[in-house]
């Protein structure tokens, strides 16, 4: 059975992509996410646009997840982050190849 996982990719001023998740990341909706940021670094590489990854809504991701970021690290222009996650980009080492920032509480992203 799959977790829940809402992906979504909006487009701001200024030449931004952001792929947005929502939900929980692991194996068994790994592919469904590698998918939508593998089509978000196509875009974002088309248009030229810089490539942010909003995390702040997911509470949970596994290695498969890690793995599949540390993969486009060198596109990804930032990372937006769910602070209960934070010590899992900076462990992993993830936060060494993207800048990853904790989402602000009164902003939501």
């Amino acid at each position: 059975m799959s977790t829940s996982l809402t992906l979504d990719t909006a487009q701001r001023s200024g030449g931004i992509l952001i792929l947005i998740a929502g939900g929980e990341i692991d194996l068994s909706n790994i592919e469904a996410f590698k998918e939508a940021l593998s089509t978000a670094v196509s875009q974002a590489a088309s248009s030229g646009a810089s490539l942010v990854v909003d995390l702040s809504a997911v509470e949970y991701l596994d290695s498969a997840a890690i793995n599949v970021l540390c993969a486009q690290a060198e596109v990804i222009t930032d990372l937006i982050a769910n602070p209960l996650l934070m010590s899992t980009f900076t462990i992993s080492g993830l936060a060494e190849l993207v800048a990853v920032a904790p989402a602000s509480p009164t902003s939501g992203a």
